[in-house]
């Protein structure tokens, strides 16, 4: 759906600006390196990527070592879960983006 602007199917569940307002930056200079929307936080906007991706794609995790990345410009989401809490400094899920990435063939 939000790769879609907000579209399942023909049905619009959110409204085209109700998704960019969800997915760009809305801290502005309050923020010093990780760019903050509406329920996501939006990599490369205010600083280089650390790591394979797209500047403009958005992510978010959960408590037990789970995250997602959505990247609009690959049409492409990425989603980790693994149960696991702590994580001590397993790298897992920044893994899983990398070859996530790596397997794109144009």
């Amino acid at each position: 759906m939000m790769l879609d602007g907000g579209r399942v199917g023909t049905t619009y569940l959110l409204g085209r600006k109700s998704v960019e307002l969800m997915t760009h930056d809305q801290l502005g200079k309050v923020g010093s390196d990780q760019g903050f929307g509406v329920g996501f936080g939006v990599v490369g906007v205010k600083a280089p990527l650390s790591e394979l991706g797209s500047p403009g794609e958005y992510e978010g995790g959960g408590f037990f070592y789970t995250a997602f990345r959505i990247d609009p410009k690959e049409h492409m989401n990425v989603i980790f879960m693994a149960q696991l809490h702590p994580t001590g400094d397993l790298t897992l899920d920044r893994q899983v983006n990398a070859l996530s990435y790596q397997a794109i063939i144009d």
